[in-house]
């Protein structure tokens, strides 16, 4: 017994200087490139000159988290905070993430040993013909242990992999958030665009069914001819034939917010039914600078650890050319009878070290790793892409957000031109100057023009939501492992 003790004790010495050089090599040779974020340079400033209330400051963090707060709407704040807690795609995002975590969790395993139990037993009975047809029991119980040794990185690599994933579905639940927040805020815009250009239009119809009356009347006094009361009765019905579109707009855009707040269709027309105004944008509003946005912006940041996932695949894929060390070993009990399993006589055990290489493999291995090379190209372009086109989407936000001011004082002036022009023409065809279609076509400019104005107005609230989307606004940055709260 102690010639088998010392013959195995000098077995693992002779393997002891290779699982020591084994220890100290792992997670010292890592293969694979080293990610490196890439240095991304932008303009100092917007191309769009900042006018009309936009200033170059920086913004403030909690107060660009927040955005719909410079509204001052409580109906729309309230719509927002129920969205973030309902919204089936905020959801399906966190949902997302909590898949990332259980994946990076999975990866980091592969660091560490394992360990299983095993046990068996086995009745046999040989041949009478062939044997002395005995029946034989055979026992047996142990503990199995492995551990494959990171020499070369490939199970760091992953982890690295597992964590930017992880990374970018947080960004991902982000970039849901922006997305979210600004979808109600336009909807919801909307929805008090329509209510004031219905009324708007009810306003217009009852003073054409007025003028309509009027010219009925002074056709049956034989002051006017058919011609006049056919056209008031035309430029009536042209109105209210408007009236039925406006309400599917409305019904369209409540319905639009009871679904991104995860509700039925129709769920909300109680609560938005009443008139309220579009809300007014603030009279300054901070936009930054280009390399700000690049720093807040989710779908940025996202497609940024999506690259940093790639790059590290890379290393994985690059480990599979080097040799493979596992440490292995069992100990356990074996014996013919129950009884004598767990005497002193039945105990094994086996332990020592594996080595596997790849030899041949007909080029497989390098293929996967300029497949991973290609990828990593491919996110690199979509990285670099994802940053001109948000760019491009605060150049436009910034234009449309001055441009359609100018444009909404044009309007308040055409309004109130027609107004003015509406009276001059009444006026004179009352005194007999002017036929009756000159009266039509000032009633049709002035409901045009006020149509337009609310629109107008109604664009450039929307087009500050947009602006503030473009900016990245409406989530918060938390630590790494918290869900997201909304903060207001």
């Amino acid at each position: 017994m102690n010639v088998t003790i010392k013959t195995n004790t000098i077995r693992l010495l002779a393997w002891l200087p290779m699982v020591l050089a084994a220890l100290i090599l792992a997670g010292c040779a890592t293969v694979g490139p080293d990610y490196v974020p890439p240095d991304t340079t932008v303009s100092k400033d917007w191309h769009t000159p900042l006018n009309d209330g936009l200033i170059a400051e920086e913004i403030d963090p909690q107060a660009l988290a927040t955005w719909w707060n410079t509204l001052n709407d409580q109906e729309l704040s309230s719509l927002i905070a129920r969205a973030v807690k309902g919204n089936h795609d905020i959801k399906g995002a966190r949902a997302r993430i909590r898949e990332a975590r259980v994946r990076r969790g999975a990866a980091k395993a592969d660091l560490f040993p394992t360990l299983d139990a095993t046990g068996s037993a086995t009745w046999s009975r040989t041949r009478e013909d062939t044997g002395a047809g005995e029946t034989r029991d055979f026992y047996a119980a142990g503990f199995d242990a492995g551990w494959e040794l990171d020499l070369f990185g490939g199970a760091q690599r992953s982890v690295e992999a597992a964590d930017a994933d992880l990374d970018a579905t947080q960004e991902n639940l982000h970039d849901v958030l922006v997305s979210l927040t600004a979808e109600v805020a336009l909807n919801y815009i909307e929805v008090r665009i329509y209510q004031k250009r219905l009324a708007v239009n009810k306003a217009n119809l009852e003073i054409q069914q007025e003028t309509y009356r009027l010219i009925q009347s002074r056709y049956q006094a034989g002051l006017d001819d058919e011609l006049a009361v056919q056209q008031a009765r035309s430029n009536l019905e042209s109105t209210r034939s408007q009236i039925p579109t406006l309400r599917i707009s409305l019904e369209e855009a409540m319905n639009s917010i009871a679904v991104l707040l995860g509700e039925q269709p129709g769920g909300l027309h109680e609560e938005l039914e009443n008139y309220k105004p579009v809300p007014v944008v603030p009279l300054e509003v901070a936009v930054g600078v280009p390399a700000d946005t690049l720093r807040r912006r989710p779908d940025i940041r996202q497609a940024e650890r999506e690259l940093a996932a790639q790059t590290a695949r890379i290393g994985v894929a690059t480990a599979e050319l080097y040799p493979k060390f596992t440490l292995s070993g069992s100990i356990g009990l074996e014996a013919l009878s129950l009884d004598n399993l767990i005497a002193a006589g039945s105990r094994t055990f086996s332990i020592g070290p594996r080595i596997t290489w790849p030899i041949f493999n007909a080029g497989s291995i390098r293929a996967n790793i300029e497949v991973q090379s290609a990828i990593q190209e491919q996110t690199m372009i979509q990285y670099e892409s994802t940053i001109l086109s948000a760019l491009e989407e605060v150049e436009n936000a910034l234009v449309a957000y001055g441009e359609e001011q100018i444009r909404r004082t044009s309007l308040e002036e055409a309004v109130d031109a027609a107004k003015q022009a509406l009276e001059l023409a009444q006026y004179k065809y009352q005194t007999g100057l002017i036929d009756f279609t000159t009266v039509l076509d000032a009633q049709r400019s002035l409901l045009a023009y006020e149509d337009q104005l609310v629109q107008s107005t109604g664009s450039i609230t929307s087009n500050l939501v947009r602006l503030y989307k473009a900016l990245g606004g409406g989530w918060i940055s938390l630590a790494p492992d918290k869900e997201y709260e909304l903060q207001s």
